[in-house]
């Protein structure tokens, strides 16, 4: 059993990914102490295993929110808990087994050299990857860099990820977007507003099959209208921002916390 972190936790928002989340949490409490998981008002039957499991497993913890608020919600709840308990720093990963559980320790180790900075994943895809959603990450991908321009963000959406628990509560708390399917994107382009530099690792993205046991819960025209909306407003507010924002780069300025 690996010795539990004191500063930096997994944390796994969850919604009706059936069985796979048992499989989910198991590999991430093989690499990790603690992991924590976040169930968005799941209906599957799954608050119930999970339940079982923190029982008996002092290295798991469940929060169960009564109804779906979406993705960014959860999340927001669990680092509002894990601030509370004196943690820094969390890992997101997905319930639906996409992530690569066995890179936790790359990742925690170089959030606890580098505490500062946000450490992104940059997705290695394999032939599972529906080609359609590989292209169409390219576009927001686009969009992230002229946003923060060009900070260094390898990609926007994969979630698997470490943040500083109290800069992405800072972003949060002051507007009531990234609450839904936008918060990956959104928040790395907040972060990066703020100052937070990211740091890009490789890690693999698996798309399990029906039969794999995998699940998902994205809508091609409901989610690409959401993300339309949010680079519509990031786009507008980042013209405001923008001559803040050119000045930092110019100038060579450490960054404003409270940009």
């Amino acid at each position: 059993m690996n010795e539990a972190s004191r500063s930096h936790l997994v944390l796994i928002p969850s919604y009706n990914t059936g069985p796979q989340v048992y499989a989910t949490v198991q590999a991430a409490r093989a690499q990790w102490t603690p992991v924590w998981v976040v169930t968005d008002g799941s209906t599957d039957g799954t608050p119930a295993g999970l339940r079982a499991m923190a029982a008996a497993d002092p290295g798991l913890r469940l929060i169960e929110l009564p109804a779906n608020a979406g993705k960014g919600a959860a999340v927001l709840h669990g680092l509002q808990a894990a601030r509370a308990a004196g943690f820094t720093h969390a890992l997101t990963m997905d319930s639906d087994g996409q992530h690569p559980a066995a890179l936790i320790p790359e990742f925690m180790q170089t959030s606890l050299r580098h505490p500062e900075t946000m450490v992104l994943g940059r997705p290695v895809f394999d032939a599972s990857a529906p080609l359609l959603r590989v292209r169409g990450r390219r576009i927001s991908n686009g969009w992230t860099n002229l946003e923060t321009l060009g900070a260094g963000i390898d990609d926007s959406l994969y979630g698997f990820r470490v943040y500083p628990i109290a800069d992405l509560i800072a972003v949060m708390q002051r507007q009531p977007w990234m609450r839904r399917f936008d918060f990956d994107t959104e928040a790395v382009v907040r972060l990066a507003w703020r100052g937070v530099k990211p740091l890009n690792l490789a890690a693999p993205v698996k798309y399990l099959t029906a039969e794999e046991g995998g699940v998902s819960h994205f809508q091609y025209g409901r989610d690409n209208v959401l993300l339309t909306w949010m680079h519509t407003r990031l786009m507008l507010e980042f013209a405001l921002r923008l001559p803040l924002l050119l000045w930092r780069r110019l100038t060579g300025r450490p960054p404003f916390q409270r940009l």
